[in-house]
Order: structure tokens, then sequence, then C-alpha cells
């Protein structure tokens, strides 16, 4: 068949021509270019098997950064709870005495200065013990620095016994002792006091098998809007040697 196209004629065969010749009239699909084989499945990515891509990568990395972050996290806290509780343990330690279970004359003063503030807050009694015991420097003498120590605890224990929950006990240094007892006035102190001094006398301390003689001198003076801690303490340590030279 003749096909004009500009004044030139090309030939071209019909379709039954082709057959007849042993050609295929099928239309190939189209592939880009691209041959796929006898074998090869569409479903498949011509990527597979191929590394991962740098954004992959990247996701790869931020995860672990962040569980890395988070481990030491977790790890500072468990560090600070840590130092918490020493400092805590430290603090404790400053304000309590290196022998006896009683607070030392640091912690004391500190439960004198907040007993202080709320008798003023709230209008409310208090009174201070002042205790230089009797006998010590024989226990001392007699038997021993040891059992000075073991005498030391025996009276710190007696007082903490007799104490409530919003009163203080503190060793001062040596022999000397304070029971600081909130809402509770004069009358109420002194008669602490005596029955502290009864029981100290009664009892003696026990070092050994061998019993020794103790007692204690008591002075007591009750809040009266001192002005501070330390003028508190001198004046109930002036009324205990008042107390001490009457004996």
């Amino acid at each position: 068949m003749m096909i004009a196209t500009g004044g030139i004629e090309v030939a071209t065969e019909s379709a039954s021509q082709r057959k007849a010749a042993g050609y295929s009239t099928r239309v190939a699909p189209a592939t880009d270019g691209v041959s796929i084989g006898a074998d090869a499945h569409p479903s498949e990515s011509r990527f597979a098997g191929a590394s991962p891509t740098l954004t992959d990568t990247a996701e790869i990395n931020l995860t672990a950064e962040i569980e890395r972050l988070r481990a030491e996290v977790e790890s500072l806290r468990a560090q600070t709870v840590l130092l918490e509780k020493r400092a805590e343990t430290a603090e404790a330690a400053a304000d309590h005495d290196v022998l006896t279970p009683a607070l030392n004359r640091r912690g004391f003063v500190h439960a004198l200065n907040r007993t202080m503030a709320w008798c003023t807050r709230y209008e409310v009694p208090a009174v201070l013990l002042y205790l230089d015991l009797d006998g010590f420097k024989t226990v001392n003498d007699t038997h021993g620095h040891a059992a000075g120590d073991a005498a030391l605890v025996r009276v710190a224990r007696l007082l903490m016994d007799n104490v409530r929950e919003t009163d203080a006990v503190g060793r001062l240094g040596g022999d000397e002792f304070c029971l600081l007892m909130l809402n509770a006035g004069l009358d109420e102190g002194r008669d602490k006091a005596q029955r502290l001094a009864a029981t100290l006398e009664a009892d003696g301390f026990e070092w050994q098998g061998e019993k020794a003689e103790l007692g204690g001198s008591f002075g007591v003076r009750a809040w009266a809007n001192q002005a501070d801690a330390e003028v508190w303490l001198a004046e109930a340590d002036a009324a205990m040697w008042v107390r001490k030279r009457s004996r």
C-alpha cells in the first residue's frame, strides 16, 4: 500500500502482509526502556536489597542518642538522691552529740531558736532545765573514762525517755545537759527537775557490777522573751549554780 507524504510516496505493509511474512501484529507494552525478563516479578522493587538510605541512618542515630540521654538523666537523678541523703546525714551528724543520743550544743541552740520563735508567734509558754551532774568526777576517777562515757549515755537516755516529741535534750559539753519543754511553765519545769533528780539519785549508775553514786543539780528558767538563745541558757545556768551551792 502506498501513502503520499508531501509528494513522496512511502510504501507500507498491511497487517495481512506482515502476518503473511511471519511478523507478530501484537504491540509490546511500554517498559520505559527497561527490559523485564521472564523470571522477574513486577511486585518486587528494583531497589530490593539496597543499603539503608542516609535518612534511615540519621533516624537510627537519633534514636540511639535519645536513649543515651535518657539513661544519663536517670543516672543523674540517682546521684542527686544519693547526694541529698548524704547531705541529710551530714546535717544530722552536725547537730548531734558524738557520744550520747542527745543534741550537741549547736543542735540544741537551733532547737532553742525555733522554740523562741514559736513562743513569740503563738504566745505559748516554754521552760528550760539546765543540769550539771553531781558525782561524775568520782565515776571517772574510780572506774575510768570508759565508765564516765557510759554514765553520760545513761543520763542522756534518761532525759530523752522523759520528754515529748515537742521537747528537746542536749548535751552542752562535759557533764552538762539541757532539757527544753514546750507548752510548759515554771511550775511544770520545777516538778520535772525534782523528779529527774530523784531518779538519778535512786538509780545511780552501775559499771561492771559496781554501783556508783550519781545525781544532778537542775536550774530552771522559763521563757520570758529573752533577747536570744544564749541569754536564756546563761540564765538557766546561773539558776543551776545557785541550786548546786545550796546543796
